[in-house]
């Protein structure tokens, strides 16, 4: 196999952790397998470095001096894995065969990027390449970086651009664990999770893996999260599965909205619960909930309204801080799916725009960490699939 294999600042904490690492390492190359190796900072070198940073300085100073971790950390491990026989390279910018290159716009120069690091991967048959995450090279040969969880995106993009087989995560947690560990118990590893459920996750407090290197995943190259006490980079963790598309749908059968009002909705434990419990207890499928003050709304089938409306009302008769519901059909939903929505200051107003000025009445809108819904009426729904697929 061909595996890249990234060890977090934790994993890399100390002179103990990186002999751990270096033995999982130098472990799967005695297997007969290729390994590439992306090292972020030791510790928490980057940010400690960041906070040293009281005085004025322009970008690329700035770059130059929080590199400083991760370039310590390649010599280390590259040191550690020489110590064990095996050759070791490591890469930073400014090497001949450093793979990872920004244009003018400070993006990634996906074409360069993708022949360097195919070039790399040419040599992993005799050495093992120790590559500094985090950082890329300007059009100019100054150093760049990545962003927040810029070690992540630099080990699925080589795995992506190296064709390799696999990208191994080493972090601090067993994995994609089923809540915090540190506050709730019996938190325990979840074996499987889709790249779409953990990026929505990641847009929301996880910290596993970031989102923007998950945008490099595609359907053939697998993705694994372990813990650096693991010791084996080939099995274990919890594994990321599929790709995120960028995806403008439009759902075929109309829906139909059914709004619920009460002062008490807001204030009133259970509400919420009784109300979508009365619909499963009938077997109704919930497409979509939105909230306001006084109000819930929950979007189902249409063929399933009017048996949904009789439900809602049984569940208003029967509470005084409910007032009335009511039903609003044919209803259409446009959904735009986008790893990198979250990331892109005014795109809601990018996307309703074009609606405003078909004069298309957006009945609703409802936003998640990596997609938006857009409710509008049922004859609108081919013109406001046709608007918002030209923006993507």
């Amino acid at each position: 196999m061909r595996v890249v294999a990234k060890f977090g600042g934790t994993s890399l904490g100390s002179g103990d952790r990186i002999n751990r690492a270096a033995d999982s390492v130098a472990a799967a190359v005695e297997d007969g397998h290729e390994i590439a190796v992306v090292a972020s900072a030791m510790g928490s070198t980057t940010d400690d470095l960041l906070d040293e940073i009281t005085f004025e300085t322009d970008e690329e100073d700035r770059a130059q001096i929080v590199s400083m971790g991760e370039r310590t950390s390649v010599r280390m491990l590259k040191a550690a894995l020489s110590a064990r026989g095996i050759d070791a390279t490591f890469l930073e910018p400014g090497s001949d065969d450093w793979p990872v290159v920004t244009d003018e716009y400070g993006e990634v120069n996906v074409e360069e990027t993708k022949q360097r690091a195919l070039e790399v991967a040419d040599e992993m048959d005799a050495t093992v390449p120790v590559i500094t995450g985090f950082l890329a090279e300007g059009p100019d040969g100054s150093i760049t970086t990545l962003g927040r969880g810029g070690s992540d995106t630099t080990a699925v993009m080589m795995g992506k651009y190296m064709d390799a087989d696999e990208v191994v995560i080493v972090t601090d947690v067993e994995g994609v664990m089923t809540g915090d560990p540190h506050v709730v118990e019996g938190a325990r590893n979840v074996g499987e999770i889709s790249v779409d459920e953990l990026r929505n996750l990641s847009f929301r407090g996880a910290e596993v893996v970031a989102p923007s290197a998950l945008s490099y995943k595609d359907g053939e190259l697998d993705v694994r999260v372990v813990h650096y006490q693991h010791g084996d980079l080939l099995s274990g963790g919890t594994s990321i599965e599929g790709e995120f598309k960028n995806l403008v749908d439009l759902r075929e059968r109309p829906l139909a909205c059914l709004t619920v009002a009460g002062r008490a909705i807001r204030n009133e434990p259970g509400i919420f619960n009784h109300l979508s419990e009365a619909l499963a207890e009938s077997d109704i499928n919930v497409d979509a909930v939105a909230s306001g003050m006084d109000t819930v709304t929950f979007y189902i089938d249409e063929e399933e309204a009017e048996r949904a409306e009789n439900i809602l009302h049984r569940e208003v008769i029967a509470r005084d801080e409910l007032s009335s519901v009511t039903v609003d059909s044919p209803v259409a939903v446009v959904r735009v799916t986008g790893g990198e929505l979250p990331n892109q200051p005014g795109i809601i107003s990018e996307i309703v725009n074009p609606l405003t000025e078909a004069r298309i009445h957006l009945n609703d809108i409802i936003t998640s960490a990596t997609s938006v819904a857009l409710f509008v009426d049922w004859d609108d729904r081919e013109e406001t699939l046709e608007l918002t697929q030209d923006l993507f």
